[in-house]
């Protein structure tokens, strides 16, 4: 098994997709939420993607 790279202190997301780190796109998740949950909150890291 590889072991997994994660992206502790990257801020852009190009570096991490190009530098092979862990990425997890939860993106299909979103219609699920919106159509069944009452209440959301969504967060992303700090400064993420500026």
């Amino acid at each position: 098994m590889d072991d997994l790279r994660y992206p502790i202190g990257m801020q852009t997301f190009s570096n991490i997709i190009e530098e092979g780190y862990a990425y997890v796109d939860k993106t299909a998740y979103i219609t699920p939420l919106l159509r069944h949950g009452k209440y959301i909150f969504l967060s992303r890291p700090r400064r993420f993607g500026k």
